[in-house]
């Protein structure tokens, strides 16, 4: 199944992620999802299937989904509503993109911890905190905490580790008034989205939001609530005490992290079994959460 690593459009580029392409139309931007994979930071040179379609496509679904709790940067994810000159790159468009209203980012990633796991459990076992924050002794592994955590981090350029930063420290780097509002939004989403989620048979362990000003206004930017910026977890093999299987690319973080790679570029070459059951764990968590076949 073909994949896309990189959109070419004739188009100015405002800026090019780990994972998107996005284009400066004046007024607006158009954000392309390509099929690009990163993890610890490090984009791999193999693509996974679907997997753009299913980020932009989800993503679509949450930013409307919680928009009465917080405003969002989509203007259509249809590329029939999209500037007639942008019709004729539908191939590299349809299903995986977005045009978006420009917004400034602020300048941190607001993770929500729902769950004790992977760097937070880390952290846990030999502190007996999360990224500072002092926690009751004698969690285990993936069990759910007494109550979700805000644990915001620095946002790293391509090439950059993210650090985690203490709420203090979010104040005295966007002021604390924007501090104040993006921690309370994100806890907001998180726990509405968790408990909707776990209806469907999905646990989301943790997740990440990014947000921008627009017009003076806080709105929620990127990506919402997918396989990428978030745990998913299958409730129905839910057990405290143990690691559990996901429905998103923690799959490939394991494998990557049992080949002995040090987590530098280069990235290993990824095996095809590992890409087809990536790329099928994304769709599944598509179609849990949203109840529609994924069609694409």
């Amino acid at each position: 199944m073909s994949v896309l690593l990189e959109t070419r459009l004739p188009l100015k580029l405002h800026s090019k992620g780990k994972v998107r392409d996005t284009y400066d139309l004046g007024d607006k931007l158009l954000m392309v999802t390509t099929d690009r994979l990163s993890a610890f930071d490090v984009v791999f040179g193999q693509g996974i299937p679907k997997k753009g379609a299913v980020l932009t496509q989800l993503s679509a679904f949450w930013f409307d989904k919680m928009k009465d709790v917080i405003g969002n940067h989509v203007i259509s994810s249809d590329v029939n509503d999209f500037p007639e000159e942008l019709k004729q790159y539908a191939d590299q468009l349809e299903g995986r993109s977005m045009l978006v209203k420009k917004a400034e980012p602020v300048k941190a990633e607001c993770i929500v911890r729902g769950y004790i796991t992977g760097s937070g459990w880390k952290d846990y076992k030999s502190t007996g905190s999360v990224c500072g924050i002092k926690l009751p002794e004698g969690l285990v592994e993936s069990q759910k905490l007494p109550e979700p955590l805000f644990t915001p981090s620095t946002k790293g350029e391509i090439g950059e580790h993210d650090m985690n930063v203490s709420k203090r420290e979010l104040d005295g780097i966007v002021g604390k008034e924007v501090a104040d509002q993006l921690q309370e939004v994100s806890l907001k989403v998180y726990e509405r989205a968790a408990g909707y989620a776990l209806e469907k048979g999905i646990i989301i362990a943790d997740t990440k939001f990014e947000f921008g000003m627009a017009g003076g206004e806080l709105v929620w930017i990127d990506e919402a609530l997918t396989p990428d910026s978030s745990r998913f977890w299958p409730a129905s093999d839910y057990e405290a005490g143990r690691p559990q299987k996901s429905f998103d690319k923690q799959f490939l973080r394991d494998w990557a992290s049992s080949t002995g790679w040090n987590k530098e570029p280069p990235a290993p070459e990824i095996p095809k079994e590992i890409i087809e059951g990536t790329s099928k764990r994304y769709v599944d968590a598509y179609e849990m959460v949203t109840g529609k076949k994924f069609e694409w």
